[in-house]
């Protein structure tokens, strides 16, 4: 089954425009699981609390505001907001190239296969073959879901283009910060057995298909157990909110209950008592015959 485009957009650069579409490249496969209430093993939903006024806001009650300062914040509505961001075009402009050893690959966040659309198929395989055979990669802007991201585009090895975006410089941590040792001297017979052994376990190629997520399969294997041991669970259905229409109820609630009182007919306990006790004195019965 052919791929499905996740959005469109062009690339430009100088007087040339290329209309491209892009398609997820890579997506996680882990396998991850559900929280459920051990009491029932129904899903449980996640909420907003306010610990200040010890209730679940809903997210209609709620508002984006910036932290400037320690517990001070900067509040903003949807439409503030909104004035911020960059025109949605979903164009990718292509600022300079430059070489693809320049680039470091931590700064890499999320990748896209590019394809050629309608009436760009031509301009598409010139740019990719004269980036390969240049060894560059355009470095640019791509304005997408009203932020303008960086990002790289590079020839693929399919004959195509591939657009990596790519974390912001002050998104990336110095290496500098990270601790690396005390500077050390090899000598010549230490730095031959680590060449011997780098030797001993290099490929021509690397080749992706020979890495499994060996959790993940041993994971979907114990399911794959539970389920012929008919060890599963089904969550019971939520409870359906009831809509109470709140005349029909009190209707109801008067046809069902006790009649109001009416003068002659039931008479209040302490006089009826007393009206009994004066017959009886009266006919000289006791009133339990």
């Amino acid at each position: 089954m052919a791929a499905r485009a996740v959005s469109s957009g062009t690339i430009s650069f100088g007087l040339v425009s290329i209309p491209v579409k892009l398609y997820t490249a890579a997506s996680s496969e882990q396998v991850s699981f559900n929280m459920l209430h051990k009491k029932c093993n129904s899903r449980v939903k996640m909420q907003y609390f306010c610990p200040v006024d010890n209730e679940v806001v809903e997210r209609s009650d709620t508002l984006k505001g910036y932290e400037h300062s320690r517990g001070q914040y900067v509040l903003f509505s949807e439409e503030e907001l909104k004035s911020l961001e960059t025109a949605r075009d979903s164009s990718i402009e292509i600022t300079e190239f430059v070489p693809l050893a320049s680039v470091d690959f931590v700064q890499v966040e999320k990748s896209y296969y590019l394809g050629p659309d309608k009436g760009g198929d031509k301009a598409y395989r010139l740019l990719s073959e004269s980036m390969r055979g240049k060894d560059r990669v355009a470095v640019g802007r791509w304005a997408a879901r009203g932020k303008e991201q960086l990002v790289l585009v590079r020839p693929h090895a399919e004959g195509g283009l591939i657009l990596h975006q790519l974390f912001y410089a002050n998104e990336v941590r110095a290496f500098d910060d990270i601790e690396t040792g005390a500077k050390i001297g090899f000598s010549d017979k230490e730095r031959d057995l680590a060449d011997k052994l780098i030797e001993q376990l290099t490929s021509e190629t690397f080749d992706a298909e020979k890495y499994h997520d060996s959790y993940s399969e041993r994971v979907l294997a114990a399911v794959e157990q539970k389920v012929q041991g008919q060890e599963v669970t089904v969550a019971p259905e939520a409870p359906k909110a009831q809509i109470i229409d709140l005349f029909e109820a009190l209707k109801k609630t008067l046809e069902s209950g006790p009649k109001p009182f009416e003068p002659g007919s039931i008479k209040p306990p302490k006089k009826a008592a007393a009206e009994s006790k004066a017959k009886s004195k009266k006919t000289g019965s006791s009133g339990n015959e």
